[in-house]
């Protein structure tokens, strides 16, 4: 009985977090973060947030070579009273930085939610430093949002960013089944999401994450090796 009266409070706990008020737009912008336990590292499903862990997606377009790789640093910093795991992300164009973002993290215990809280973000041209464009902060009017559920339900939709007027992505779960091909490998029951912004109404991409990895394609670029780093 107590195993019982336990699941259906975390599933009760679980739902209230992610669904806890919808906007007219049908995403989810506000998560009962209170009812949170947060820490520094942990993971569910599609998103592995432990030091040393890394990715690595590359692709080619319009016959330049991209190359992104998302390293979870040993590395924390206090945001709003919550520690926050620290995750940089570097892009290149033929070999050339265009971009360093630093995203900062928590995971939640309770219903195994990844929040997103800021993200630092330098912007590069023929190696110098030109802007820091989509840089953001949970604090004031701006919220955290959930870079990643812990639960997959289709059709849930909820803000990745909560910024107004300067950070408001957002996703759809589109599926949690489909089966996808990377240089990396052959993956099955592959989570695809919708990614949109009400500051670019007409801008959709799609990305696909497998267990146990997390993302293995972003547009056009496709994952070509994952693991853990020193």
């Amino acid at each position: 009985m107590k195993k019982i009266i336990s699941l259906c409070l975390f599933i009760l706990i679980s739902s209230s977090a992610l669904k806890s008020q919808d906007k007219k737009d049908g995403f989810t912008d506000t998560f009962n973060i209170d009812s949170c336990t947060f820490s520094t590292t942990g993971e569910n499903t599609y998103f592995i947030l432990q030091p040393g862990f890394q990715i690595v997606l590359e692709g080619i377009e319009d016959e330049d070579t991209s190359r992104v790789v998302i390293t979870v640093l040993n590395e924390t910093k206090m945001v709003g009273g919550i520690e926050t795991r620290v995750v940089e992300e570097n892009e290149s164009v033929n070999s050339k930085t265009i971009e360093i973002s630093r995203n900062f993290f928590a995971y939640c215990k309770e219903t195994g939610d990844v929040f997103y809280f800021v993200e630092e973000v330098d912007m590069y041209k023929s190696g110098k430093l030109t802007s820091h464009s989509g840089a953001w902060l949970a604090e004031g009017i701006n919220k955290p949002g959930v870079i990643m559920p812990g639960t997959y339900e289709i059709g849930y939709k909820y803000y990745q960013e909560i910024a107004p007027g300067k950070a408001m992505d957002r996703a759809e779960i589109m599926s949690v089944s489909e089966t996808f091909k990377t240089p990396a490998g052959n993956y099955t029951n592959v989570l695809k999401t919708k990614e949109t912004t009400p500051l670019e109404p007409k801008e959709k991409e799609y990305k696909h994450y497998a267990p146990g990895i997390g993302l293995i394609q972003d547009e056009h670029l496709l994952l070509v090796k994952y693991g853990y780093v020193k």
